[in-house]
């Protein structure tokens, strides 16, 4: 279990991704970008503007993907308008894998013979020549060797600098181990869904970051438990906050990666940086 926190041990700011590339720990997931998942497409100019501001705010570790997209907004296409070229400190991470239609149907995931052109499609759509760290996205338990080893070719050509897995189990993250170095796991993970401290624990270990999705409730998880909003009053902030705050404060391994596309709900997230949750709200949170 994760050791809590005090005034006096709260959370360092930055994570070194491989032992090589310095990130935040509050980061920022492009998911939300082009509008809501299934629904009507947003307001591009909006979505531009948040990324802008996100950067600003001090989140230069941006999680994306080609597929994310609804609509004819696409969260690559977004950030290249917004930031491109990258400052020096921007890392971009995206995820390959899942297969996705044009109508926003999902379809399978990529096979190795099939991941090469994934890979390629971020590099064109962002406007890079190399991408800092691109996830293997599984979505069964199966072995993932041969797909992995696509990746890892890639990383030796240069096109990818750091590997990563997610929603893998501890044997699918030891395969990839057998194979490259793993700079990062994206699993699911959170103050209301925390099934997967183990693989936290194991990431700490390791020196392997892990990025948490959904860590703000996602799905039916809504952040509406009475402890989590007893703490979030006592730190006069609102339970999102608190669901950052305390991830950050679970494992030195832990990167946050919220997304929004709201300015308000940006600000607000980044404000979660600043609260120092004491021993008593850990131990509240933190379940056994």
């Amino acid at each position: 279990m994760g050791m809590p926190t005090s005034p006096s041990n709260a959370p360092r700011r930055t994570f070194r991704l491989g032992g090589t590339l310095t990130v935040p720990r509050l980061g920022f997931g492009a998911m939300q970008l082009p509008g809501h998942w299934g629904g009507p497409a947003g307001d591009r100019a909006n979505a531009v503007a948040v990324a802008r501001l996100a950067v600003e705010l001090g989140a230069q570790h941006i999680d994306t993907a080609a597929f994310y997209f609804t609509g004819a907004n696409r969260a690559n296409d977004i950030l290249r308008a917004a930031l491109h070229p990258y400052p020096a400190d921007v890392s971009i991470a995206t995820k390959v894998g899942p297969m996705r239609l044009p109508n926003g149907r999902m379809h399978g995931e990529a096979g190795p013979a099939q991941l090469r052109t994934e890979v390629e499609r971020n590099l064109t759509e962002l406007g890079l020549d190399a991408l800092d760290l691109v996830y293997l996205r599984v979505l069964t338990p199966a072995p993932l060797g041969d797909r992995f080893a696509v990746l890892a070719e890639l990383r030796e050509e240069g096109l990818i600098r750091h590997l990563g897995v997610s929603s893998v189990t501890a044997e699918q993250l030891a395969e990839a181990r057998s194979i490259a170095p793993v700079a990062a796991v994206q699993n699911r993970f959170g103050v209301l869904d925390q099934d997967d401290a183990a693989m936290v624990d194991e990431c700490a270990r390791a020196g392997i970051a892990y990025m948490p999705y959904f860590a703000l409730g996602g799905g039916h998880n809504p952040l509406d438990d009475r402890d989590l909003l007893d703490v979030a009053e006592r730190n006069a902030a609102t339970p999102f906050q608190v669901a950052i705050a305390w991830g950050l404060a679970r494992s030195p391994s832990i990167v946050q990666i919220p997304g929004t596309a709201s300015l308000d709900h940006l600000r607000q997230n980044m404000e979660a940086a600043r609260i120092t949750l004491d021993q008593h709200d850990m131990a509240l949170l933190t379940r056994p």
